[in-house]
């Protein structure tokens, strides 16, 4: 199993992982609650989202680490789409 992970600063954490498991839900399996998330992308492959007052957190689980890097590009692209007003800055992905 591969996992990397990012805390992503912003005031608006809640509300991007509640857009992001809403968005991902009409295709996959998605739990959420305001302050945490799941989303599997396959029964390899899950972003666990956790929301806090000052950022996002974020974990990619994969089996292969380049699906990991691959996975975490497409959730913080999601994510710049739906900060457009307020832009997020680049996660700094690391070993989990």
């Amino acid at each position: 199993m591969h996992a990397i992970e990012a805390d992503i600063p912003t005031a608006e954490a809640s509300r991007y992982l509640q857009q992001l498991c809403k968005h991902w839900s009409h295709k996959f399996e998605v739990t959420f609650t305001p302050q945490e998330g799941r989303v599997p992308f396959s029964a390899e492959s899950v972003c666990l989202l956790k929301a806090s007052p000052q950022a996002l957190h974020v974990r990619v689980e994969t089996l292969d680490a380049g699906e990991a890097a691959r996975l975490g590009d497409v959730v913080f692209r999601h994510l710049e789409r739906f900060s457009f007003r307020d832009p997020l800055p680049a996660p700094i992905w690391r070993a989990a």
